[in-house]
């Protein structure tokens, strides 16, 4: 007997799982145009990227020689950390006993794709976070990208937005494409807190670096000395400082400049887009299914990177 649709159920289903994720990875998680796609790292699980500084210009006089002075250089390294998966079946007496299988494996599909697209934001967040060290200012250029709250309750105020724009100003970011990712409590704040002199922006896709499905699911607050605020629930959590605070049951806050690649602060490469298997299990007579999926997220680079660490569940 050949292959038919009757009896490559098991195929047929996988490869609509696996377009389905696909087709959908996108649809409401991370814009891409927030992170830089490194598409040079095709094999290894480690990428070492070549960083430079800035050249210092002199003064010159006649005859008289120059001085020959180098550049800054670096190293900055993206490695493939992240391979994770699921895994589920359906039995033969499942098939054949129940009812709406078709819907629960779509509603089976949805739910991964969530899950996948959840830890995708909620690891590019811990890895912006980690990019800092905890417990020290992080100065760039002499200005602290690292602010923990010294208000009442660790609440957050306009002045941490005015604090963090002057210290990217510091740090030559450019103004636009500049973001923070602030959390549910913090926005509710923020919502209570803005005045006639804060400037609401009309378009909060600006110009593109925001999709439809993002803003479905993560508010769009206002924009706020040059800050473009989003809410999110995926930001890190726990006990954060900055050298002079120290904030318990706090939320990283992160504020980060997208202009460009050579802006952006975090890299990604997907070594393994997800990807959906299946295969049969004579033995306990149902068909089983996984899919699985390997990327690596990491800091480019930290001088277009913000942490504003405040309370977690305080509101003004």
């Amino acid at each position: 007997m050949g292959y038919n649709s009757g009896n490559e159920t098991a195929f047929i289903e996988s490869q609509q799982y696996s377009q389905f994720i696909l087709g959908t990875l996108d649809d409401g998680g991370l814009p891409d145009s927030w992170v830089r796609n490194v598409s040079d790292f095709g094999t290894g699980t480690t990428l070492n990227i070549k960083t430079v500084g800035d050249v210092t210009i002199q003064d010159v006089s006649e005859e008289v020689p120059m001085e020959y002075n180098r550049i800054d250089t670096g190293n900055v390294q993206l490695q493939i950390t992240d391979y994770k998966g699921a895994a589920w079946s359906i039995s033969d007496n499942l098939r054949e006993d129940g009812s709406q299988i078709e819907a629960l494996h779509a509603m089976h599909s949805a739910k991964a794709t969530q899950a996948i697209r959840d830890d995708v934001e909620t690891q590019f967040y811990a890895v912006a976070n980690a990019a800092q060290t905890d417990g020290a200012a992080n100065n760039i250029n002499g200005f602290a990208h690292r602010i923990a709250s010294a208000e009442t309750n660790d609440i957050v105020t306009l002045d941490h937005f005015n604090e963090m724009a002057l210290a990217f100003d510091k740090a030559n970011v450019p103004m636009g494409g500049r973001i923070a990712i602030v959390d549910p409590v913090v926005g509710a704040t923020l919502n209570g807190l803005l005045t006639q002199t804060a400037t609401v922006n009309n378009d909060p896709t600006f110009g593109g670096l925001v999709t439809e499905g993002f803003m479905r699911d993560h508010q769009f607050v206002r924009n706020i000395l040059g800050w473009n605020i989003f809410t999110s629930n995926k930001l890190p959590k726990g006990s954060f400082g900055d050298g002079t605070e120290t904030v318990s049951g706090a939320v990283a806050n992160i504020f980060m400049c997208v202009a460009g690649d050579q802006e952006k602060p975090i890299m990604r490469a997907w070594r393994r887009m997800p990807s959906v298997e299946n295969d049969r299990n004579v033995n306990l007579k149902r068909d089983e299914f996984d899919v699985t999926y390997r990327l690596g997220q990491g800091a480019q680079r930290l001088d277009t990177i913000g942490v504003l660490i405040t309370s977690a569940s305080n509101i003004a």
